[in-house]
């Protein structure tokens, strides 16, 4: 396997085959405030910069291989990338591959990325999940697309918002109590701004990748917010770049 030259937090998944990870913002071409290695196509930034960009995530990749990307809509849809063809960029939140050597990746600038896997490295996937995303069902949507069973699934929660600075409405709490029951109430403390509530977005999805029978699962920890020497930040800077978490199984 050849390293990754460039800057990223690996996903701690136990699974040798499994090659996943989420770039932090350093070592790239994008000029402020995309500073530097952006991989949004749709952020503002140079469209030459990003695709320099994208062309050193492909040098660092075992097989030198592009990454399938997908246009994120916050939204539950769920693609197998094997079956799109290169170069077309279908409209989905997740994608899932059960062919070695095939990178698959999402972007995010606060939103959690999670990486599923099998325990067997026979599939892996990638789920951009806000929390419209969450409470709509993508870990849902994105299980029930690939071919293995949740007991023999692991999951990795990337770098996101932390609890520490996503504020949240009161609608969103009861979005996910309605959702997900009594125990989202646990994901939501009280501030001191009436009807304002700090939320756990990793906190949440770990409720429900759980409930779901999966309890094999790692967290990053990272906030994008508070690190914003590595870390792109919507919350934080509005206009911003976007890292990637990819995953790919390895050849044997």
């Amino acid at each position: 396997m050849s390293s990754v030259s460039v800057d990223v937090i690996p996903a701690d998944m136990g699974l040798p085959r499994i090659h996943a990870f989420t770039t932090l913002r350093s070592k790239g071409a994008s000029d402020a405030p995309f500073q530097s290695l952006n991989f949004g196509d749709h952020v503002g930034d140079d469209a030459q910069k990003v695709q320099l960009n994208r062309d050193l995530l492909r040098d660092a990749l075992p097989g030198k291989v592009d990454p399938r990307w997908l246009r994120q809509m916050h939204g539950v849809d769920v693609v197998a990338a094997h079956t799109v063809s290169a170069g077309n960029v279908p409209t989905a939140d997740a994608s899932w591959t059960d062919r070695p050597g095939m990178a698959i990746a999402v972007m995010t600038a606060d939103c959690l990325p999670i990486v599923l896997a099998g325990i067997r490295s026979d599939w892996v996937a990638v789920v951009h999940a806000g929390w419209r995303g969450l409470a709509a069902g993508v870990i849902e949507a994105t299980l029930a697309a690939v071919p293995g069973r949740c007991e023999e699934t692991r999951a990795w929660l990337g770098p996101a918002i932390g609890a520490c600075c996503f504020e949240v409405g009161g609608e969103v709490r009861q979005i996910f109590l309605e959702r997900f029951g009594a125990i989202a109430a646990a994901s939501f403390a009280s501030t001191d701004s009436p009807g304002k509530y700090l939320a756990d977005l990793a906190g949440l999805a770990t409720i429900r990748l759980q409930e779901l029978g999966i309890t094999g699962l790692s967290n990053s920890r990272c906030c994008t917010v508070c690190e914003s020497e590595d870390f792109f930040s919507h919350r934080r800077d509005g206009v911003t770049g976007r890292m990637a978490t990819v995953a790919m199984i390895l050849p044997k």
